[in-house]
This record gives C-alpha cells, structure tokens and sequence, in this order.
C-alpha cells in the first residue's frame, strides 16, 4: 500500500470519525474517489445517499429501525401474500362465494396476485442476466433471508412464485417506453429459467436478492412499480454492500441496499415515468442538455452532430436513465458513481461525464458517417 493511499485512508478516517461527519469535506473526499480499505465506499455512499445521518450517534438506532422496517415489508409483501395464495381456494367458499381467480373487483386478492406476477416475472428475467460476465450475482449468499429461507415454512415464495407462473402463463414484458412483448415460455431463452441453475434449499443466489429487493419496492411504488433498468441501477448499490469487508454491515446488504436504491431513484425517478417525459425534470429535457452543454464545450463536433441528424435520444437515453451503468465495467461505474455521489450537483456532472465521453471520440466522430458515428456512440465505452 503506497503511502499517498495511506494517507487518504486516514483522511476518510478522519473526518468519518468525528461526532458529525462534515459533509462538505466528506464529499471534496469522495469526489476523488474512495478507498475499499475498511467499508469506507459502503459507509460513505449511506452517508452521500442520506440513508445515515451526519450524527454518528444516530447511526445504530436508525440502523436497528430500517432493517426491522425491511424484515416487516417481508413479511407483509412476500410472506404474508404466500400464506395466503397457499390457502385461496382450499374451501369452496373461498372460491365461489369471497374471491375467485376470475373476480374483476380491483380489491380481489386474486386480481393483485397476478398483477404483481407480470411484474414479478419481468423482474425475473432482467435480474437473472445482470452483469453476465461476472460470477458474482449467480454465487449464493453468505447470508440468505432467514425469514424466506426457513425450511419450515409451507407459504409460496417469489421463486416458487416464477417457477409456477413462468410454467403456467406467457411472460408479459413491458419495456422503457411502455412497448408490451408477449413471449412464450416454451421458447429458449438466454434469459430462460434454466440459464442459471437453482441452488439448494436454505441457498440463494445474489440476483434473487436483487429480485425480491425491486419487487418490494414496486409494491411499495405502484405509481411506477418496476421499469426495466432498475435492476442495473439497484445492481452496482447491492454489489458494493455486499462485498463490504465489514461483516457486521454486510450481513445487512439487502435492507441497507434498498433504502439506498429508495433515495437515489426519488432523484432520478422521473427518467423512468414516460408520461414525464418532456417535462422540465423527464429524460427529454435532460438528453437535450447533453447537447446544450456539449455545444458551449465544442461547438464543432455538436455541428456535426446536427448535421448528421443524430438526435441525443439515441444514445444518451441510456447514458442518463441508467446513470451509465451499462457503458463501463462494474469497477468503472463504482468508481464514477464515487464522484456522482458525492458531487451536490450530481446530476449536472452527470451530463459533463456525457461530454467527456464524446469528445474522448470527437476525432472519429468528426471523420465519421451516420452509420458508422452511430455504432461509435452507441459502443462508446469500448473506445472511450
């Protein structure tokens, strides 16, 4: 470890060490990016993503209060809903008199159970292909859900829950842009059941806690529920928590990852509600930004953009609404996310990273034709 490595760590130490954390310094710090010595990146990113107070005494209280606050979401959401789907219809006054699978009432329990299925499977699918080059999300757990997990339990669990209904119904999947695909499930699939083998009883793999994390929080928020790429912005949050080399805080990943994953999409949730779309805070207004800034920057290449006609929607779209976690590595987008988090303008060094990225490229792009510039932008992490 060089001595300029030591001495940030001991500067993050620090500051992370007095009563109230300075904020301001804290984020000058982090902006630089931040050491994995010690669960520094974990804490500092609960801390950036006002999941921890400034307090430190606070800490171990609200801690203790959100974690028993995510075990009671479990059992309200996933426990309780699979006690109850194991005892519809057992009588047959349940079936023909109360609630039955063909009840139209929206309070039917039926009728939310297999709303929630089109969600849940299309969770499924995008959380199984997460990050497929590396092994991480398919290795089990260290600490699976207890709760869950538990070999006693008769109640119907999410992944009994896709198993049933992948085998019994079409996979309903609704993209971005509200565009439905309706898919067999007899067809194979890179992202068919049998992809990744299930592990045993009492295990489970690391994209099952992404899974249950986004289906508690689209039941949480049915005003906009689960959007395709929530999984690769909830994906890098858990990756860093749960790889955590402080096993206390570790052990804890699923609960503190989604109260994280909560705060930073009430930032940017409305790049994912279609109907906000050209509204001052939708994704249109923010693409269009990209340009703006790009052409006080350099005017050239945003000329030869335009002339083109290659509109930001075609390749900034997924820059911004993903908050580039799909144009770089897993270790490259910890280590921009370091300095997204910490920047308090964050989302405008969000679009000067945009602008970075193409004028890393300006050469080619000023060389090149429509056909070829698209391929260029829409690969940019290759080349930039």
């Amino acid at each position: 470890m060089s001595r300029l490595h030591q001495s940030r760590i001991a500067d993050f130490q620090e500051v992370l060490g007095e009563p109230t954390v300075a904020l301001t310094k804290l984020r000058e710090l982090c902006f630089s990016g931040i050491p994995f010595d010690g669960g520094l990146r974990c804490l500092c990113w609960k801390i950036l993503l006002n999941y921890l107070p400034l307090e430190k005494a606070l800490w171990s209280s609200l801690l203790k209060k959100q974690r028993d606050l995510y075990s009671q979401f479990l059992k309200e959401m996933i426990i309780q809903p699979g006690i109850a789907k194991a005892n519809l219809g057992v009588s047959r006054e349940d079936v023909t008199l109360e609630d039955h699978p063909l009840n139209p009432n929206p309070d039917s329990r039926w009728n939310t159970y297999f709303k929630d299925n089109e969600v849940l499977l299309q969770i499924d699918k995008d959380v199984r292909r997460l990050y497929p080059d590396m092994a991480f999300f398919q290795r089990p757990t260290d600490y699976p859900c207890l709760l869950i997990l538990d070999p006693q339990n008769e109640f119907e669990t999410l992944r009994r829950r896709v198993e049933q209904t992948t085998l019994k119904s079409q996979t309903v999947a609704r993209n971005r842009s509200g565009v439905t695909n309706v898919s067999s499930p007899l067809k194979t699939t890179p992202s068919s059941l049998s992809e990744y083998e299930v592990l045993p009883n009492g295990c489970e793999a690391h994209w099952e806690v992404v899974e249950r994390i986004l289906f508690i929080y689209a039941k949480l928020n049915p005003g906009i529920a689960y959007v395709q790429g929530m999984n690769e912005i909830v994906g890098p949050l858990y990756y860093t928590f749960a790889t955590d080399p402080n096993s206390e805080w570790k052990e804890h990943a699923e609960a503190d990852t989604f109260f994280c994953f909560t705060n930073l999409m009430a930032e940017i949730r409305d790049n994912f509600i279609k109907s906000l779309d050209d509204s001052q805070c939708g994704i249109t207004y923010k693409m269009e930004k990209v340009y703006s800034t790009l052409k006080e920057k350099d005017v050239e290449l945003y000329l030869k953009l335009q002339e083109q006609n290659i509109k930001p929607q075609f390749f900034a779209f997924r820059w911004l609404t993903l908050l580039l976690s799909q144009e770089f590595l897993l270790p490259d987008v910890i280590r921009i996310w370091d300095s997204l988090f910490a920047d308090d303008k964050r989302f405008d060094f969000l679009l000067l990273v945009c602008c970075a990225m193409l004028t890393l490229i300006r050469d080619q792009l000023l060389e090149g034709d429509f056909t070829l510039n698209m391929r260029l932008l829409q690969n940019c992490q290759k080349r930039a």
